[in-house]
């Protein structure tokens, strides 16, 4: 956490964060170019939300892209804001309330845990169901079969697609299909990829969702953040971590 609270102290790191809510996916050219600081010392502020975790970098060809995870920020506020305040703290926050228009979403969290444990917990009906809103995941899951996500209160189902590359306990790469109602189900067909990657006694789970349509409503994409944050609660802690995600299907 302090690395978060450091990184966020300042306020060109800030405006960073915010450039990046508002356009994802930039490059360092983009980001220098309304400052007056050199493209050196953006590079270093960028460093630093990257060690905090609020930035993660993806390579397109000979371009870096910088995109902004929001994860962190949601550890933040699920360890020190309680549901019932949950209103005024949204109300406050609005580098997680305004719109934008992304093409890929990029969620990034350290869990320590094993790859074996964190592939078993998102496959598993069961462990599923207690940090991802009560929701329950059913496949077989090899590469071009069906997935479905249920919740035993919901009316329909919640997503589904199929399974396009399963390669446990390092990758597994979906097409996802929102189905809680209508709106969702507009959005047509998107991917979400999880990615694990061992690092010491922890590992790095990085959740791309991406093939996103320009305007995406915020709710096929927003979840992820309360649903990492309950997944690290769980695997670390063996509680479950209420959520407004949580709630909705109380």
């Amino acid at each position: 956490m302090d690395e978060v609270f450091r990184a966020l102290g300042d306020p060109t790191r800030r405006d960073l964060l915010d450039r990046l809510f508002e356009k994802d996916g930039q490059t360092l050219q983009e980001l220098t170019t309304p400052y007056s600081i050199s493209r050196f010392g953006v590079m270093k502020h960028l460093q630093v939300l990257e060690e905090a975790g609020l930035v993660v970098t993806r390579r397109r060809g000979r371009e870096k892209l910088h995109f902004l995870n929001p994860v962190p920020i949601r550890l933040v506020h699920d360890r020190w804001v309680s549901k019932f305040a949950e209103p005024w703290a949204a109300a406050l926050s609005d580098i997680k309330q305004r719109l934008e228009k992304p093409m890929e979403k990029i969620f990034d969290i350290y869990i320590r845990t094993t790859p074996e444990r964190l592939w078993e917990a998102i496959t598993d009906r069961e462990t599923r169901a207690k940090f991802q809103f009560g929701c329950q995941v059913e496949s077989d899951w090899t590469a071009g079969s069906r997935y479905e996500l249920s919740n035993p209160r919901a009316a329909s189902l919640i997503t589904e697609g199929e399974n396009l590359v399963v390669d446990p306990p390092r990758r597994l790469v979906q097409s996802f299909v929102a189905l809680w109602d209508d709106n969702a189900k507009a959005e047509g067909t998107s991917r979400v990829t999880w990615e694990i990657e061992p690092v010491g006694d922890s590992c790095r789970l990085t959740v791309t969702h991406d093939q996103l349509r320009d305007d995406a409503d915020e709710a096929i994409y927003g979840g992820w953040p309360m649903i990492l944050s309950g997944l690290k609660t769980w695997i670390e802690t063996g509680e479950i971590l209420t959520t407004p995600g949580s709630l909705s299907y109380g």
